[in-house]
């Protein structure tokens, strides 16, 4: 095992220490926690509880969401309530309970959580992370900071205001003493918890807001790191799973005599997504899925008659108001009709964007060892309890005899959540032994839970000065999987119309409508979810104003933004500052040079594009990208974002998340999952080229300062880029690009670039 700082130890595929020494350390230090100071954090973040050696084994009771422990040696345990996936939670969740409890942050041991009753809300999604959790973990470190203070001050009989926590330790420094933790936790847990202990403010801060590299990257890069792929337990076996083309086709009959042949293959069992073929190796697993392939007969159902043109209508026609769907809108300020009528022109466009897939590097796997009385699980997972609550239910037992073990996740995206988890358990279950259950990359791209399809027809009524007076967002979509088919509720509705209905412009009257269509793949969140085809639409639409108003449109947008006060913005209503989004904007420009070149750029196939919004209602986010085009491609060439998301905890980590934000929306200005005969014709990244490497263009990131509660990065810049990227585009084309992914034949450059 190795030695260094900054190591991960990883045992299991589970449990990781940041923190120099051997494994043999942290099992030592792991051992003795429970006699020392514990923290439970609630999973609403409003308190912070004790749990002395007497009680340290009931911590069910506070539910808490991450779990500080000071153990009897001084080390620091800090629970992992989230999955990391690329985006640097176990960066920088040690980084705010080190810098309010003061130690050294390789100091903090990192322990992933399992869900159960303690942690019941360990999802990883909507780049929420940070923002639920900075305020609990400040006051779990703080709270902890303070307890031990207050038993140093007690044993030496003076003020603990007199005292100061330094590395670790706390010291006196009037009289030089000083103790460590481990020598004060048995006193600090027998001392009420304070209920709002004082936090450290952004100026005594000596870890937040300073560039700290990925805990587990070194491990990652030398192929040391554990991911669900990797785990290996006695007696297991491998499947690989065949799954009817069609989405929603069952199963009719199989013929398994030539793969049981097969050396290896010890089971070919129905499971309800198809036909588990179980082996001694996954080469025999697949040489026996080849075998059963040839003569699997199934019912393709309904969807076998749609193709990518079926859709293309069906959104049409309920734009159209031919589809059969109701309209349901969200609308803010005055009435849009009345508006209009008003209005001195009124300019209308329509856009359009097409399914994608997730396509990580990790192609989906999972392992699952199903017993009569309990299962373990070890799977790369953005949804652990969810895991658990239906592994449980399929197997007939409480969620208590379900263990899930979350491993590192090679890319997630929203896509990583139970279905794939769920085919192991079966399979386990079939074989009766533990079974690890391995995608294929055609697998992959061909069973996704995909971004949806989208058709946006867009009108707004301007003043004689080409000033918006109303502004009208119709969509057609499929909802994704967990609102298909539900109630159009406002709650639902706001996240449909993400980045539509809470467009950050100040125009009198704005209506955002979403008309439901039947979806012939499964949905699924993907990153940045809705925001993507609607923030590209809005954004695209924005610069049609722009035009004819005769104005540029980074000014044309700061006057729809400097000074026009508040609204309020994504699922949770929060409340949004034009002016916020406005300095983010003028700092994207400033650092871009727009002052300089403009939207004027007269070089013929080159063009400049920019694009801002405010996602979900928290992170301001605004980019300026330099794109060319030439002989049907086109390259983005500069990429320059700056972004107001709080307090920044790890600027590097921020970088590195609007890195890869406009790595995603790159690829998916490229990409597309069309339909043929319901079959998705897509299978590996020959047919859906993702961003490489020679095409990454290169990205500057400027980060505000700011005070304010930190907020997400993982999702917000990903559709700022698309949009602003396609501006981009449309500049140096010489048209208006109102299509993703982007149409060679669109891209021969009719004028110079705008």
């Amino acid at each position: 095992m190795d030695r260094g700082r900054g190591r991960v130890h990883v045992g299991d595929g589970v449990l990781t220490a940041n923190r120099a020494g051997t494994r043999r350390d942290f099992l030592r230090i792991s051992a003795v926690s429970a006699g020392g100071l514990v923290l439970g954090v609630r999973f609403a973040g409003a308190a912070v509880e004790t749990l002395t050696r007497a009680d340290a084994g009931t911590a069910a009771a506070f539910r808490p969401n991450a779990w500080v422990r000071v153990d009897a040696a001084g080390g620091v345990v800090l629970t992992v309530g989230k999955s990391e996936m690329g985006q640097g939670v176990r960066t920088s969740l040690p980084m705010i309970v080190a810098e309010q409890l003061e130690v050294d942050v390789d100091s903090v041991l990192l322990e992933q959580a399992v869900p159960g009753p303690d942690y019941p809300g360990l999802g990883t999604a909507g780049s929420r992370s940070i923002r639920s959790l900075w305020l609990p973990l400040s006051k779990a470190g703080a709270a902890a900071r303070e307890m031990l203070i207050a038993a140093a001050a007690a044993r030496w009989g003076v003020e603990p205001g007199s005292c100061r926590a330094e590395r670790g330790r706390v010291m006196h420094p009037a009289s030089g003493r000083s103790l460590g933790y481990g020598e004060l936790v048995e006193a600090a847990s027998a001392r009420a918890v304070p209920e709002d202990p004082p936090l450290k403010g952004s100026s005594q801060f000596r870890l937040v807001g300073r560039d700290r590299r990925r805990v587990d990257g070194p491990r990652i890069v030398s192929g040391e790191a554990v991911y669900s792929g990797d785990v290996r337990r006695p007696g297991m076996r491998f499947a690989s799973v065949i799954r009817c083309p069609v989405a929603g086709g069952t199963l009719r009959s199989f013929d398994a005599t030539a793969a049981t042949a097969i050396p290896g293959v010890r089971l070919v069992a129905p499971i309800p997504t198809g036909l588990a073929v179980i082996a001694d190796d996954t080469w025999a697993a697949l040489s026996g899925r080849e075998a059963v392939e040839r003569t699997v007969v199934w019912d393709e159902g309904e969807n076998a008659r749609v193709s990518s043109d079926t859709m293309r209508d069906r959104l049409a026609q309920a734009l159209n108001g031919a589809g059969g769907g109701e309209s349901h809108a969200l609308r803010r300020g005055d009435d849009v009709a009345s508006a209009m009528e008003k209005a001195a022109k009124r300019i209308r466009a329509e856009y359009a964007f097409a399914f994608q897939a997730h396509a990580p590097m990790e192609p989906l796997n999972a392992l699952a060892d199903a017993r009569s009385d309990r299962c373990e699980i070890w799977a790369g997972t953005q949804n652990p309890n969810g895991v658990q609550e239906e592994a449980a239910r399929r197997l007939g037992l409480a969620p208590s005899a379900v263990t899930v073990n979350v491993t590192l996740l090679g890319g997630g995206f929203g896509r990583r959540g139970t279905d794939y988890v769920l085919e192991a358990v079966e399979a386990s279950r079939a074989a009766k032994a533990p079974v690890q259950v391995l995608w294929t990359r055609p697998d992959d791209m061909r069973h996704d839970l995909y971004h949806p399809i989208s058709l946006h027809r867009l009108e707004a009524g301007v003043d004689a000065a080409g000033k918006p007076l109303a502004w009208r967002h119709r969509q057609a979509s499929v909802a994704w999987s967990s609102a298909a088919g539900r109630p159009a509720t406002e709650e639902r509705l706001r996240s449909d119309l993400g980045g539509a209905q809470d467009q950050p412009y100040a125009i009198p009257a704005v209506s955002a409508e979403f008309l439901e269509v039947a979806s012939p793949v499964r949905i699924g969140a993907w990153r940045a979810i809705q925001n993507n085809h609607n923030m590209f639409a809005v954004e695209g639409f924005v610069d049609e104003l722009a035009a004819a108003a005769g104005e540029d449109p980074l000014r044309y947008r700061l006057a729809l933004l400097q000074g026009r006060g508040t609204y309020t913005g994504g699922r949770d209503n929060a409340s949004v500052d034009r002016d916020r989004l406005a300095r983010v904007l003028s700092l994207a420009g400033e650092k871009a040079g727009w002052g300089a070149r403009g939207s004027s750029a007269t070089v013929p196939g080159r063009g400049r594009g920019v694009a801002c919004a405010v996602y979900d209602g928290y992170t301001y986010c605004a980019i300026v990208a330099d794109a060319s085009v030439g002989g049907g491609r086109w390259r983005a060439e500069r990429i320059v974002c700056a972004v107001d998301c709080g307090l920044a905890i790890n600027p590097l980590g921020i970088r590195a998340q609007v890195e890869g934000a406009v790595a995603w929306a790159l690829s998916a200005l490229a990409t597309r999952v069309t339909l043929k005969e319901g079959r998705v014709e897509q299978a590996t990244y020959r047919d859906f080229p993702i961003l490489r490497f020679r095409d990454m263009p290169g990205v500057e990131t400027h980060v505000v300062r700011s005070d304010a509660p930190p907020t997400g990065m993982g999702e917000p810049p990903v559709p700022v880029a698309l949009a602003a990227v396609m501006n981009a585009l449309s500049a140096a084309a010489g048209r208006r690009l109102r299509r993703v992914p982007v149409d060679p034949g669109d891209l021969n450059p009719s004028g110079t670039g705008a």
